[in-house]
């Protein structure tokens, strides 16, 4: 039996002590021995904020996703083994998939997501800037700063790899080091892939460590500037969150609990439709896959009490085609539990949901359901039950049983629905499946405030859909009420979680200099060399020219009405642009001024400028009449280098003013420009 270690402070460490032996779910015999007694929890924590955080705070936020990106491919090349040794959990490959390459596949959306939508730099820029002085002198600007703590993630038994990854991306993207500790039952996967992460020597020393076993004296050493995450149940969730240091020092602290998700079928969704067989399908599936095993799966199927016994019939259908057993037989569709503890688990809580409704499909029943398996296994088979009276039932929506059952809830009208899907008091996710969108809008603003998520599923978006029951990096990930009212990933929003929101307050050039982005009422760099000559190395924050004018003649406007196509009235009629109440005649096309812009500042002759590909923030805000003149102020407000290129995205701020001195347009322009 393999003696599984910790990864402390730079080592391999073994726990002291009679271990606690790990079995396999498949046939029952011992995979791993797991003890954390010994361990240093204090040097752990004190190593993270002194070695890994310092070398992830070293890293702008570019380097870092790049950093996550290589991870991503190596373990990627390695999945095999996680596979193999995945099997003793009691996954299918189907399940591993989701475990394994969901997993990796969260690190290859947050490296590409931060590389789009964050800075190559060390702080993130929340916002517009907020004028506070009449004459703006006096600026604000919200910015995000690394946590110089760690982050503590202990996760649940069901998902060893993705469970990790999920939150060692955005920790890792915000410049905070992490400790993980999985859950002891499949801490053996998880092991597993930390190793091949450290041989690796991607991340920095420090920015990971991993706990096999209790968390000790841990919690006791956190401050404010640490973070900790829980996933697993609400209870459990609940004792950590009111550790006394944690409330003493206003630890971030994010729970992911369980969760009697809903799914609802819509009164159009009848048998023979599309979107009947589709729910189907997704109530089955949610019941099968990780045998149930999954904090976003179906437990409550809410339906048209005229169609509840079709519903019943459909699913007895599909889960009489289920075949269970070792996930390494060819032919196999589910696996098994985690464990015979859980097993026993899963049958007592079904006992309970069982006092109030009827067990209408059982598929220990089937004969040969057994043929599969070992005796010693953790294989339960699909439960199915019907609440005839849900209203009236409390254990339907208060029990959990966390493994492949699921209760059949018939209502009969749309408030009624809602009703019983918030009565979950609050889950990570509810979908609809219905193609009637007044229904699905009527229960989207019913149920919105209790779910964290909601999937709205028809024939539509099937072919495309992910379903129910997946989480998706870009989106997030978590849930009000019971669901432990916490929010993990949601792309750029879970980056942010660890780090600190602070306003600034000074004079635009401080602030422009501190952010590095321009903020008007900053000093402008006039040269005589125009920027569109400079590579992005050579540029400098700030730097600006003011162009010559042009004077806009009515030639001018109907040459651009005939040339676009676009004689809207205000451009073409002047007594019908009279009569809007924001022009005084007839009026050049918005853009036709961005067009005319261009021209003013634009350097043709070809250099460091590569290509314009946008524009942000445009707004027209003073008319431009025939006869009026324009010029630009044109400066550079931001620039992105990229890691791997050879150029960056250079962000300028652009004003368009008449001969009055009035703000006719302003807008950002997305140029890509070289390196020197």
């Amino acid at each position: 039996m393999r003696r599984l270690k910790s990864y402390s402070c730079g080592e391999w460490v073994t726990g002291r002590g009679a271990d606690v032996v790990l079995a396999s779910a498949i046939d029952g015999s011992a995979v791993a021995g797991i003890s954390s007694e010994g361990l240093d929890f204090k040097a752990m924590a004190d190593y993270a904020r002194t070695v890994g955080g310092p070398a992830l705070r070293a890293l702008t936020f570019h380097q870092r996703a790049l950093r996550l990106k290589a991870l991503a491919v190596k373990l990627m090349q390695q999945k095999e083994e996680f596979y193999q040794l995945s099997r003793e959990t009691g996954a299918t490959r189907n399940d591993s998939w989701i475990d394994i390459e969901g997993g990796i596949g969260t690190l290859f959306t947050y490296s590409g997501k931060c590389r789009r939508e964050m800075p190559n730099g060390h702080l993130y820029i929340d916002g517009e800037p907020e004028a506070l002085s009449r004459n703006g002198t006096f600026m604000g600007q919200h910015i995000y700063t690394s946590l110089q703590g760690v982050a503590v993630h202990i996760n649940a038994f069901n998902f060893p790899c993705w469970g990790m990854l999920e939150k060692l991306a955005p920790t890792f993207i915000a410049g905070v080091p992490s400790i993980v500790k999985p859950a002891s039952q499949t801490a053996y996967l998880t092991e597993l892939m930390v190793r091949r992460i450290i041989e690796s020597g991607i991340l920095p020393e420090g920015s990971l460590q991993l706990i096999c076993g209790g968390v000790g004296d841990l919690l006791d050493r956190m401050t404010c500037q640490d973070a900790v995450t829980f996933t697993g149940s609400a209870a459990t969730g609940l004792r950590l969150r009111q550790h006394p240091v944690l409330l003493r020092n206003s630890v971030r602290f994010t729970l992911e609990a369980d969760s009697l998700n809903a799914s609802i079928l819509g009164p159009d969704a009848l048998p023979g439709t599309p979107e009947f067989d589709l729910y189907v399908e997704e109530v089955a599936r949610e019941m099968t896959v990780k045998c149930g095993q999954k904090c976003t799966a179906i437990r409550r199927a809410i339906v048209p009490r005229s169609v509840a016994g079709a519903v019943i019939d459909a699913l007895k259908q599909r889960l009489g085609r289920v075949v269970i057993g070792d996930p390494g037989t060819e032919g196999v569709t589910m696996g098994a539990l985690a464990s015979r503890d859980q097993c026993d688990e899963v049958r007592r809580r079904i006992a309970e949901i069982a006092r109030s409704s009827e067990i209408v499909y059982d598929g220990a029943n089937d004969a040969g359901w057994l043929q599969q398996t070992t005796a010693d296994g953790a294989f339960l088979a699909p439960v199915l039950l019907y609440c005839d009276r849900p209203l009236e039932s409390a254990e339907v929506h208060d029990v959990e049983a966390f493994g492949p059952v699921s209760t059949v809830v018939p209502y009969d009208d749309g408030a009624q629905a809602i009703a019983l899907a918030n009565r979950g008091q609050g889950s990570l996710v509810s979908s609809i499946f219905t193609r009637d969108d007044a229904f699905a809008r009527e229960m989207v603003a019913g149920i919105g405030a209790w779910h964290g998520r909601i999937l709205i599923g028809n024939r539509d978006c099937a072919a495309e859909s992910t379903g129910h029951g997946s989480p998706l990096p870009g989106l997030i990930h978590g849930g009000p009420g019971r669901a432990g009212g916490g929010q993990e990933m949601g792309g750029v929003r879970g980056v942010l979680h660890y780090m600190q929101c602070t306003a600034l307050q000074g004079s635009p050039g401080t602030l422009s200099t501190i952010t590095g982005k321009w903020m008007r009422g900053a000093k402008r760099l006039e040269s005589d060399v125009h920027p569109f000559r400079k590579t992005i190395d050579e540029l400098e924050i700030g730097e600006s020219i003011v162009t010559g004018w042009r004077k806009v003649t009515l030639e001018d406007i109907e040459h651009f009405a005939e040339f676009s196509g676009d004689r809207f009235y205000a451009h073409m009629d002047e007594a019908a642009a009279s009569a809007n109440p924001f022009f005084q005649g007839r009026v050049a096309h918005g853009y036709f001024i961005v067009s005319a812009a261009a021209g003013l500042f634009v350097d043709p002759a070809p250099g460091p400028v590569l290509a314009n590909y946008g524009l942000e923030h445009l707004r027209f805000l003073t008319p431009l009449n025939p006869g009026d003149e324009i010029r630009v102020q044109f400066t550079c407000k931001q620039k992105i280098p990229r890691e791997t290129e050879d150029y960056g995205e250079v962000r300028w701020d652009t004003q368009v003013m008449n001969q009055r001195g009035e703000l006719v347009a302003t807008y950002d322009v997305l140029t890509l420009v070289a390196k020197g």
